[in-house]
């Protein structure tokens, strides 16, 4: 006898027929949990791919309007100074917020490499239980 969606019903199999069949039936739910973690995957890949596309639309849009704004702050400087002065103060300006984003970039690769590894630290303790054995 079958279940209206297809299933046998198993009210009247054996307790070892029903334990014959567990070994199947765990395949079956492990395959099943593969199939349905590479569906997640591949959802996943496909938006962090879209979602990745527009990031690197909004970095370019981004890249060219660092230059207007620059060209903006010399035209309003330029109002006050010569052309020259404005650019060149614009730039100065510029090469200085560099050096800063660039020193605080290097400190913190220097506390990066100063931090222990948590491999290192699983080693060092793996060492001190050897010792005390």
């Amino acid at each position: 006898m079958t279940t209206p969606r297809g299933f046998r019903d198993r009210a009247d199999d054996s307790l070892l027929t029903l334990l014959g069949d567990v070994p199947e039936l765990i395949r079956n739910l492990v395959i099943a949990e593969i199939d349905a973690a590479k569906a997640w995957l591949q959802k996943t890949a496909k938006d962090a791919g879209v979602g990745t596309g527009w990031i690197v639309g909004a970095l370019f849009v981004l890249f060219w309007s660092v230059p207007v704004l620059g060209t903006f702050i010399i035209a309003g400087l330029s109002s006050w100074w010569p052309v020259w002065l404005s650019a060149l103060v614009v730039f100065i300006v510029m090469l200085l917020i560099t050096a800063l984003l660039a020193l605080l970039g290097v400190l913190r690769f220097r506390r990066l490499a100063r931090a222990q590894n948590p491999v290192q630290s699983i080693v060092q303790d793996v060492k001190e239980v050897r010792d005390e054995l």
